[in-house]
């Protein structure tokens, strides 16, 4: 039987030019693609935050994403912090 890698989770407040620039699209692709499960979301102060769940590997990858973010984006800060477990089942936009 494989061995299962230990799941962590994060939240990230990514600021810059991140809302209406698909942002929240891009983290959510990434995510899926990484087998993650979470959110990303619109804050009001014009930030987007992203909840993602997994191996410290992947949310590892994902970070390097969210750095990045899509094309029109321009991403000018990303705090990260560790965050509790919530139960969910995919990963979603808010």
């Amino acid at each position: 039987m494989p061995q299962q890698l230990p799941h962590l989770a994060r939240e990230w407040v990514v600021t810059g030019r991140v809302q209406g620039v698909g942002y929240r699209n891009f983290a959510a692709t990434r995510a899926l693609a990484l087998g993650l499960t979470g959110w990303a979301r619109n804050e009001a102060d014009g930030s987007v935050r992203v909840y993602a769940a997994g191996p410290e590997a992947d949310l590892d990858r994902l970070a390097g994403f969210l750095h990045m973010g899509p094309r029109m984006a321009d991403v000018r800060g990303i705090e990260q912090r560790e965050a509790p477990m919530q139960q969910l089942n995919s990963f979603r936009t808010e």
